[in-house]
């Protein structure tokens, strides 16, 4: 099973909230087998005690500690929004990576998907992504 793979990754996504755009982000995880239905409220829950927003553009949602009983295995999900959600940034978010780390995973996983993201046009560059297999790409540093 890949961290990330075309099935967990959303094109065109619409969400009213950073909520529903987190919800978005982890029903794909529980989709493609990362995690139980249990694990998408813990994420809601560290929305709430603190942003995921990592400014940019880009936020990065995952659960809280006590939720790792809900992880099955490492996963990632990708879902961009074109019309932005408002994570309470200087701008809004247009890119939400769900991250589900299993065991020791979560700072490597975390510091990846950052150092991806440190690059001035990562967000761009998923933005302007033709298809899933592109994002893809972006992720494994091949685009």
């Amino acid at each position: 099973m890949s961290i990330l793979s075309e099935d967990k990754i959303v094109m065109n996504a619409a969400a009213k909230d950073k909520y529903e755009a987190i919800a978005i982000a982890g029903h794909l995880l529980v989709e493609g087998d990362h995690v139980t239905e249990d694990y998408v409220p813990k994420m809601l829950e560290r929305e709430q005690v603190v942003s995921t927003y990592m400014g940019g553009g880009l936020a990065i949602p995952h659960g809280t500690k006590d939720a790792k009983p809900y992880i099955k295995s490492t996963g990632l999900s990708v879902a961009r929004f074109p019309e932005g959600v408002d994570f309470g940034g200087d701008e809004p978010a247009f890119v939400v990576i769900g991250i589900a780390a299993a065991g020791d995973d979560h700072m490597e996983i975390l510091t990846n998907v950052a150092m991806i993201f440190t690059e001035d046009d990562a967000i761009e560059r998923v933005m302007n992504a033709a298809s899933p297999a592109d994002i893809i790409g972006i992720f494994e540093g091949g685009v």
